[in-house]
């Protein structure tokens, strides 16, 4: 079991949005299951039977989905890194964790439950940390005019292309 675990705060959707997020990783599955009792729910002003918590495990790592009202929302601040080995895996994450919610600069999604995502290719943090500044300002440059992130043009950026 790892040692920390995020925690994702959800209005009264946590069940929906673990199912999206089971359709968009691979080998995604789920956990544990707590639902309101009469105790909780009053406190809560959550319905009784209803999901509290819901554990779920994507790209290796296990987070548990929370039904808690509508105090707190998801901020940008807080983001979820993808590290994509090819550019077919930068397109499926970027297309399908955007599909609802809002594309942003340099790799940047914001699903459609308001969680943030950075897709980002393997190969980005190498090119960025270049010996050559020129060359990595030259990644820079490119990768600050995208939004989804394109490994060949990154590359072409590297070389001098």
């Amino acid at each position: 079991m790892q040692k920390i675990t995020p925690c994702l705060w959800f209005n009264t959707n946590a069940e929906e949005a673990v199912k999206y997020y089971m359709s968009v990783f691979p080998k995604a599955k789920t956990g544990k299951v707590l639902h309101y009792d009469d105790e909780s729910a009053k406190v809560s002003g959550q319905k009784k039977g209803s999901v509290l918590t819901m554990d779920f495990t994507i790209g290796g790592m296990t987070f548990v989905a929370m039904n808690n009202g509508p105090l707190f929302k998801f901020s940008q601040a807080t983001s979820f890194m993808i590290d994509c080995k090819t550019q077919k895996e930068v397109d499926h994450y970027w297309f399908a964790l955007s599909k609802g919610g809002q594309q942003q600069p340099c790799g940047w999604v914001v699903d459609k439950f308001g969680v943030t995502w950075r897709v980002v290719p393997s190969q980005l943090t190498t090119l960025l940390m270049s010996k050559d500044a020129k060359k990595a300002q030259r990644v820079m440059h490119v990768m600050l005019q995208m939004k989804k992130l394109d490994i060949g043009k990154l590359q072409q950026a590297y070389e001098g292309k």
